[in-house]
């Protein structure tokens, strides 16, 4: 099949209903005595998010807000895939397939979407412009997996075929890729799979990261180890979600389909795990928390937060892969040590150490993203 249908999100109201029946009904657990963020989400910040879910935030406005963006669903290998599909109206605009991260949606994207296909109307250079194609992921959003779902791995690769295959539907013979965490996976890999169309493989972080090759430490300077050193240490710990869901991603499915506390507790501990935060203590929210809750409600509406989880199971706890066969652009890409270990295996043409108070970097620092994906992808075409 390759038809190519028109979507629009239209939430049956009773579905928005029994979401705010089910937030008024949540059981709370008591509060650890001054274990804060270091032993979980604290309840006192939970309760207060959840009670604006259910009385302060607007659905209706964020799917307004999303439905201003095309939508289309098409099915590719015996998966539907949605995906938004926003043309620029500058004539030799780059086409780009965007790829969102986990656990998030094409909500991540919403602040990125209007400079990137009409900078003009965002008083920005018409010259550097794209034509946006951003997928939910299988298992994520309207692209749910079927039922039963397909025996095959939803892996990396598999994904990356997917993505070339739409890209080649909508007519696309030469395009740019960026991706963030899970899309920083797939970015890569789709390169891979189709040098001879991606003209550009841009992410945000994740390259240059030791993973226990002794070869990443030859050649490093003093100040290299420290700089590595001093990462390390910024991310140790944590609450070890990865080997679990690796393993038992199943055992989680049944909380996060009947609770909706469950499921905003994880997104939000992931969403502060990945930023880094201090044992013991969390910066201030640095994602609006309407956008916030519009991931959040993606994922409960659309009984993907579960499936979600599989991209683990099926080997996603990894680091992007090394590739030459394209030019590659990082933004937020930690410290210089990393890009000299990314460097030996990678054509890297830009990098960006940026700061972000947010590992969710298109919601968080949305002009950091539109500048260096401008940049990367003008320079590649000059």
């Amino acid at each position: 099949m390759t038809d190519i249908e028109q979507f629009r999100i239209d939430i049956p109201q009773s579905d928005l209903d029994d979401l705010t029946d089910r937030l008024a009904r949540t059981h709370w657990p008591s509060a650890l005595p001054g274990a804060e963020w270091s032993r979980g989400v604290p309840v006192a910040y939970l309760k207060d998010l959840a009670e604006y879910w259910r009385d302060g935030y607007d659905w209706r406005a964020s799917e307004k807000q999303l439905n201003e963006f095309p939508q289309y669903i098409t099915e590719i290998d015996g998966q539907r895939v949605h995906f938004l599909h926003v043309r620029s109206p500058e004539p030799d605009a780059i086409p780009l397939i965007m790829t969102h991260s986990w656990p998030n949606s094409i909500a991540e994207f919403l602040n990125v979407l209007g400079p990137l296909t009409d900078p003009r109307a965002h008083g920005l250079d018409p010259s550097r412009a794209f034509h946006v194609v951003a997928p939910s992921l299988p298992g994520f959003g309207f692209s749910p997996f079927p039922e039963p779902a397909d025996d095959r791995p939803w892996d990396i690769a598999r994904v990356a075929r997917t993505w070339a295959t739409l890209m080649s539907r909508l007519g696309y013979e030469r395009y740019g890729a960026h991706g963030n965490d899970a899309g920083a996976l797939v970015t890569p890999q789709l390169a891979v799979h189709a040098p001879e169309h991606v003209i550009g493989s841009h992410i945000t972080s994740g390259l240059g990261v030791p993973m226990g090759d002794p070869a990443d430490f030859e050649g490093l300077t003093e100040q290299d180890q420290a700089e590595l050193t001093g990462l390390m240490e910024r991310f140790a710990g944590g609450s070890g979600y990865a080997p679990y869901l690796t393993n038992r991603p199943q055992t989680l499915s049944y909380g996060f389909l009947d609770s909706p506390v469950a499921q905003l507790a994880y997104l939000v501990e992931r969403f502060k795990e990945f930023d880094g935060w201090p044992e013991g203590a969390a910066p201030a929210e640095p994602i609006d928390r309407d956008l916030l809750l519009t991931n959040a409600t993606l994922y409960w509406l659309t009984g993907t937060g579960a499936t979600s989880l599989w991209p683990y199971y099926e080997g996603a706890a990894a680091m992007p892969i090394d590739q030459t066969v394209v030019p590659t652009g990082v933004s937020h890409g930690g410290p210089s040590v990393l890009r000299k270990i990314a460097s030996r295996k990678n054509d890297i043409v830009r990098w960006a150490d940026h700061e972000s108070p947010s590992h969710m970097v298109a919601m968080a620092v949305p002009d950091h993203v539109v500048t260096e994906l401008r940049e990367f992808f003008g320079n590649l075409r000059k």
